[in-house]
């Protein structure tokens, strides 16, 4: 990783906790997460060779950012979702604060919206983070965009596991997908797609 996204990574989780100590609801939080899991999403689209990648819930482009330096090994790309438009444009300011835009394609508006506009079969890795009370609804059109032997992985599957367990209940009710929990950051579930 070069010197000037690793600073701009460690200036980012400073930045985040004391926005986030001092702001005045959760709808304006920038909510993080913790670079345990930035460190883990790098090497799970590393070893996937992920040359597309989903993100739902983009914030301030944190965790865009360490899929984007995996992507780029691979000249992929990231299509990242978000739908509060000052937290995409604090985010786009990140990206090319460190040259990364170039490997990453932003949308800002509805998650389902958006992701019905998403070709079939076309993302080998997709990361959620954002309103886990959608994720039930996004179902069907995840399984239709992931790739055969991509991974869907989850954030706060440990810290917020009652407002996911009707989406993973859903998941694991569908023929043709694993699960599997790691106890990194906040927790990532992980769906793999095996048929």
């Amino acid at each position: 990783m070069n010197t000037k996204l690793a600073a701009l990574l460690r200036e980012l989780e400073t930045f985040g906790a004391e926005h986030d100590a001092h702001a005045p609801d959760r709808a304006a939080r920038l909510l993080n997460i913790p670079r345990a899991t930035g460190e883990f999403l790098l090497w799970l689209a590393r070893a996937l060779e992920a040359r597309r990648i989903l993100e739902v819930g983009t914030s301030n482009g944190y965790s865009t950012l360490w899929l984007a330096y995996a992507a780029q090994a691979f000249s992929g790309s990231v299509v990242t979702l978000e739908c509060v438009p000052t937290k995409a444009a604090m985010a786009h300011e990140n990206f090319e604060r460190v040259s990364l835009t170039p490997w990453i394609r932003q949308h800002i508006g509805d998650a389902a919206e958006i992701l019905k506009q998403q070709a079939d079969h076309s993302f080998g890795l997709i990361f959620l983070d954002a309103d886990r009370r959608q994720y039930v609804a996004l179902w069907d059109d995840l399984q239709r965009v992931l790739a055969l032997g991509g991974v869907i992985v989850v954030d706060n599957a440990v810290s917020h596991a009652d407002d996911l367990a009707e989406f993973f209940a859903r998941v694991q009710a569908t023929p043709g997908y694993l699960t599997s929990l790691v106890p990194v950051g906040k927790g990532a579930g992980l769906i793999l797609k095996e048929t």
